[in-house]
């Protein structure tokens, strides 16, 4: 028997182009070896011996993909949401990083945050720690063990926080060569994270770059996610024609080596244009950019542009892990910001939003150059086995439900407590039926 090798059975649905859901009811989803093989309406012959799992009844879906979040936010998910952006910042997200330099702290920090994202829908997560080379090592760790696939960045920053999180520039670019070198995980792996521009000098930018080329590294940060930001960035950069353009003349901007910017909330044409020449991924924050008041992203134009965009949960200026809460807030806010700025812009429908979330998100990890990495978030032959298995029943209504009128009611209705089985890679990481969790 080949290893991780198996058949499920129940109604199957996945996308694979932004407006395009397909689904099987009662069809048989079949993993070989880690790997998906295909979705099939009936079994094909070759494979009637592989062990068959039913779940009749149950929705079978992609892992769902969180392109940003911050794991030492997750303490205080809920809390500071009258505060904008920058106030936000150094009232709760700075003060809480600051404790993870206790390793003790971080532990139990880390403990909860993983705990919590295992019972949940995302299979892989884009996860900024803190500075601290051991916190990020812990959490780095338990994630390991988890199950899950991660991307995991120990964070840069030698100006404009505090002192207990800034890093001298060559101290700043040593840790990170150090905590490189201690990263040996199959499942969990290192992404450079330079913070955002207002805490990163030119130099020590110019020198993550050099890192990146080094180590062949995928790049995260933020970009234009608010305006006072933006005005903060033209102060700090005037060499620099826009936000976007500071990152690219520093070397840290898409091309060969993937990159990841979260919001792109008051991306203009030049920086737009930009993303789509470097194919940078957009991860898209909808509940964090209204929690925090920073705007509506332009999310109709990234797809138009060619631009790969993702959704993200940003934890904690947003409260909500769950991918599923995203694809419903990516919905909802692309609808206000075409009433809100009068425009023909097309609303995102709940295709694209679906696809955003699971294949959408799911490429960037095939462009990581990793034999062990393939894309993820669709049921496509040779993509990596990520699957999500669905009970709802408790959503029922008096009358007949298509597979896409019950994803509607999943996306906006359900939580962890309608998931049944989780599979990464092929392993199951949850199994409720065998409590195994």
């Amino acid at each position: 028997m080949i290893e991780n090798s198996f058949v499920l059975k129940g109604d199957i649905l996945w996308s694979n182009k932004l407006e395009r859901l397909q689904s099987i009811s009662g069809g048989y989803l079949v993993c070989i070896n880690g790997k998906t093989i295909g979705a099939f309406p009936v079994l094909p012959q070759q494979y009637v011996n592989l062990p068959l799992t039913d779940y009749s009844t149950c929705l079978i879906m992609p892992g769902l993909v969180d392109l940003h979040i911050h794991a030492p936010q997750f303490a205080f998910r809920g809390l500071g949401m009258d505060l904008e952006l920058l106030d936000w910042l150094e009232s709760y997200a700075f003060p809480e990083e600051t404790k993870h330099e206790d390793e003790d702290y971080a532990k139990v920090a880390n403990k909860l945050f993983v705990d919590h994202v295992k019972r949940g829908p995302n299979t892989r997560l884009v996860i900024f720690a803190t500075i601290h080379t051991q916190a990020t090592l812990s959490l780095m760790e338990k994630l390991e063990a988890s199950g899950l696939v991660c991307l995991v960045g120990k964070v840069n920053m030698d100006r404009n926080c505090p002192d207990a999180l800034k890093e001298e520039r060559s101290v700043s670019v040593a840790a990170t060569e150090e905590w490189l070198a201690a990263c040996s995980y199959k499942n969990t792996l290192p992404i450079l994270t330079p913070r955002f521009l207002p805490a990163c000098s030119d130099e020590l930018m110019r020198d993550l770059a050099v890192l990146q080329k080094k180590y062949k590294l995928p790049v995260q940060s933020h970009l234009s996610e608010s305006q006072k930001e933006i005005a903060w960035v033209k102060e700090l950069c005037p060499q620099s024609s826009g936000y976007g353009a500071a990152y690219y003349e520093a070397g840290l901007f898409g091309g060969e080596i993937p990159t990841i910017m979260a919001h792109c909330v008051w991306s203009d044409e030049q920086e737009i244009a930009l993303m789509a020449r470097q194919q940078v991924f957009v991860a898209h924050c909808p509940q964090s950019n209204t929690n925090l008041s920073s705007g509506i992203a332009p999310v109709r134009q990234f797809l138009e542009a060619g631009i790969p965009v993702g959704l993200g949960s940003d934890v904690a200026g947003g409260v909500h892990d769950s991918i599923f809460r995203a694809m419903a807030d990516a919905i909802q806010v692309s609808k206000l910001r075409r009433v809100m700025l009068n425009t023909d812009e097309k609303p995102l429908s709940l295709e694209e939003a679906f696809y955003l979330g699971t294949a959408g998100g799911g490429a960037f990890f095939d462009k990581l150059g990793s034999a062990d990495l393939r894309a993820c978030g669709a049921f496509e032959s040779g993509y990596d086995f990520d699957a999500l298995v669905i009970d709802d029943s408790n959503l029922a209504a008096p009358f007949e439900l298509s597979i896409r009128d019950r994803l509607e009611r999943v996306v906006y209705l359900s939580d962890e407590r309608n998931i049944r089985a989780k599979y990464v890679r092929g392993r199951p990481v949850l199994l409720k039926d065998l409590n195994l969790s």
